[in-house]
């Protein structure tokens, strides 16, 4: 069943979502903090980590660099372009409406855990590169990792960030769905090369929210988005 991965992921992350705010009314703010500060160490770990395994290559006995280039021209052009598309704006103006229409009008922290939430689920060659063997093969084996360590990581978020971390379902089933459905047309682009740019990109990008949930809202995100665009096109020259 094609898109079963996508919903699997949905379900988990707004699972997730629920969990993660009973438990975190039942916790302390002392306890809320670790936790938060226990996610970010998480996501910075998953990020450099993802980062590291595409930049660095091992050979006749040392290490050196590559795709210095992509990324250092990736970032700049893709966060020109996300900057003069406001995207971090629309996605707080998507989370402004979302927290009206829910009744969540009174919780202060339901956008920022809403974006936050929604680029560290987002973001990466999994998301794309699940969501297109979902479609094509009917192959969930990809979504389905993707779920767990969602879930994971949105529940402890949820304790400590709140109700906006579970509607980080939405953006991932619109995201993963759009490309499971245009799978097809995909696929052929999508070469070993452009999915290793994205996923060099991508985890840059998860370390950046890394960075923000542990120091505050340092970086703009959503801004840095194009970047994966530019990237996976970086191949062609």
């Amino acid at each position: 069943m094609p898109g079963l991965g996508t919903i699997v992921n949905v379900i988990a992350i707004a699972l997730a979502g629920i969990i993660g705010c009973v438990a975190g009314e039942r916790i302390s703010p002392r306890f809320q903090d670790m936790l938060m500060k226990s996610a970010a160490i998480a996501v910075l770990f998953l990020g450099l980590s993802g980062t590291m395994a595409q930049m660095l290559q091992f050979k006749n006995g040392s290490f050196s660099t590559q795709g210095t280039m992509m990324m250092i021209g990736s970032l700049a052009i893709g966060g020109l372009i996300g900057e003069w598309l406001r995207i971090e704006d629309r996605f707080t103006e998507f989370g402004n409406w979302l927290k009206q229409k829910t009744g969540n009008a009174n919780d202060q922290e339901f956008i920022e855990a809403f974006v936050t939430a929604s680029l560290t689920v987002c973001i990466g060659a999994m998301a794309i590169v699940g969501a297109i063997e979902d479609g094509i093969f009917g192959d969930h084996s990809i979504l389905f990792a993707k779920a767990i360590l969602d879930f994971v990581i949105v529940l402890i978020m949820a304790a400590s960030l709140g109700k906006g971390c579970g509607f980080a379902a939405i953006p991932v089933g619109i995201l993963q769905g759009t490309v499971t459905l245009f799978s097809e047309l995909l696929k052929p682009v999508m070469t070993t090369a452009v999915m290793n740019n994205i996923s060099y990109v991508g985890s840059i990008l998860i370390f950046c929210v890394g960075v923000n949930l542990f120091w505050g809202n340092k970086i703009r995100v959503a801004n840095l988005l194009p970047a994966l665009i530019v990237g996976a096109v970086w191949v062609v020259f």
